[in-house]
């Protein structure tokens, strides 16, 4: 499973810094950010266990970093 997150990260360091705190608070799952996009995405993946969408979103708040939950608009 994946959820994706639109943040307000546009340095690595920091990224990188909040990776960290996200993979010692959250080991179990995968994280990546994409700063190239204009969203910032931030991803997190599981292979086998839903992804915890709000322990994800207090651990990068906490941080005081800007996150949401990403919506689709796309609809058929």
């Amino acid at each position: 499973m994946v959820e994706i997150f639109k943040t307000n990260v546009d340095d690595r360091q920091l990224a990188d810094r909040i990776l960290k705190k996200l993979r010692s608070h959250l080991p179990v799952y995968l994280f990546n950010f994409d700063l190239e996009d204009c969203d910032r995405i931030l991803r997190a993946e599981s292979a086998d266990t839903p992804v915890e969408v709000s322990s994800i979103i207090k651990v990068v708040k906490g941080l005081h970093i800007e996150i949401c939950l990403f919506e689709d608009d796309y609809q058929e």
